[in-house]
């Protein structure tokens, strides 16, 4: 079992984290067979082998229950993977699922390392975070010259929804304003692109089913589909990848991916 380091950490931190540590477990149950979690994994390690095929060190801020770096621990078995999480909850099943990893409990605003990391991923992470150009511009400051970040955030004001009010997110993302707090933090993009986006219209018509049914609505519900349903969203969002790795960069969608680079 790998040993926890808990840094950086005030009782005003953690009771304002926009987060409830409650979904942890319910979250851990799911994600296995979650075509959107398992689609974001895809995209993640397509991203990572793509911009920095020489990464070593590795820091997933916001971590979780580890479950994207246990992806990253299959696909690169010799890659040094480290994880922070403001929750020690999460922490607790990021240390089941990742033995070998060194994981943290620490404030993204106030990230105690300083050119430490190859690359450093915020994962769904940003949107939690009031200050979240602090957070950038901590994860500047913790990854080498020549390294980088890799980022996905929700995506469009106009998918708000009770998903949205569920998780605490305080903003969905327009590409505008995530390229201009990136680029102010002190990186380069190399490049963003929209994903989900061939299911936007899917998500537009859950939105408004929220909408007009609001005490009907079931956050893990959504992202738990299985079945025949789940494998046909799985198979698009495959599909979506390999038009990405062709080129092509979406312009709408309900997520963002964004790769950038610290010069």
């Amino acid at each position: 079992m790998p040993q926890i380091a808990a840094t950086n950490l005030t009782e005003k931190t953690t009771s304002n984290a926009g987060f409830d540590p409650v979904i942890f477990g319910q979250l851990a149950e799911i994600e296995g067979d979650s075509f959107w979690f398992k689609g974001r994994n895809k995209i993640i390690c397509w991203a990572l082998q793509k911009f920095f095929p020489s990464t070593h060190d590795f820091l997933e801020i916001g971590c979780g229950t580890g479950f994207v770096l246990t992806e990253l621990a299959r696909t690169f078995p010799s890659m040094k993977l480290s994880g922070s999480e403001l929750f020690e909850e999460g922490l607790e099943f990021a240390a089941k699922r990742l033995p070998e990893a060194n994981l943290f409990q620490l404030d993204a605003t106030n990230i105690p390392f300083e050119k430490s990391f190859d690359v450093i991923g915020a994962f769904d992470v940003l949107e939690h975070i009031e200050d979240d150009s602090r957070v950038l511009q901590q994860m500047h400051k913790a990854v080498r010259p020549g390294g980088g970040i890799l980022l996905t955030v929700p995506q469009h004001m106009f998918l708000w929804s009770q998903s949205d009010d569920f998780a605490h997110h305080c903003r969905r993302y327009e590409i505008s304003e995530l390229v201009r707090k990136v680029e102010n933090a002190g990186f380069k993009i190399v490049v963003h692109t929209s994903f989900v986006s061939l299911l936007l219209p899917l998500m537009m018509l859950s939105r408004l089913r929220q909408k007009l049914f609001p005490t009907d609505y079931n956050v893990i519900s959504e992202l738990k589909v299985v079945g025949i349903v789940g494998a046909m969203l799985e198979a698009i969002l495959k599909l979506e990848l390999t038009l990405i790795k062709m080129g092509i960069s979406f312009p709408a969608g309900g997520s963002i991916l964004m790769v950038a680079r610290r010069v």
